[in-house]
């Protein structure tokens, strides 16, 4: 069984600049089949904008998707796990943050995400959300 959490996650995390709109980050979600996104700009990360926060904070507040910039909508206080960390940490914090999704960090670079999905396929393979998670994208 993996014990870090570079052993899990998604390495190579996918970004979007803070201008870009929220219509350019969902097409980069389907294009990459994938249900998030980082949001930089020239000084680093500045937050996470996954599908839900999408349909929930831009869409249903009725935002205009090719025009509203992700930055208004994406989650800003990011918590972080470092690579070398126990994929038993990076547990403990989705739990205790109600996170789906973890951005994984060497240093202060972002260099994966683990999520709830990976974590799954990892400790329970045989699990309904283990079982789900391994299969191929619908796109």
């Amino acid at each position: 069984m993996p014990q870090t959490v570079r052993e899990v996650m998604t390495p190579g995390p996918i970004s979007v600049t803070i201008d870009s709109t929220l219509l350019d980050a969902a097409r980069m979600m389907r294009d990459e089949a994938i249900g998030d996104v980082l949001v930089v700009d020239d000084e680093g990360v500045r937050g996470m904008v996954t599908d839900r926060d999408i349909v929930v904070r831009g869409l249903a507040e009725g935002r205009d998707p090719s025009s509203t910039p992700v930055i208004e909508v994406c989650s800003e206080e990011l918590v972080t796990v470092q690579e070398d960390e126990s994929v038993q940490r990076a547990v403990e914090l989705m739990r205790e943050h109600a996170l789906r999704r973890l951005p994984v960090c060497r240093g202060d670079e972002v260099v994966g995400v683990v999520s709830l999905g990976d974590l799954a396929i990892e400790r329970d393979p045989t699990s309904a959300l283990g079982d789900i998670s391994a299969a191929p994208s619908n796109q």
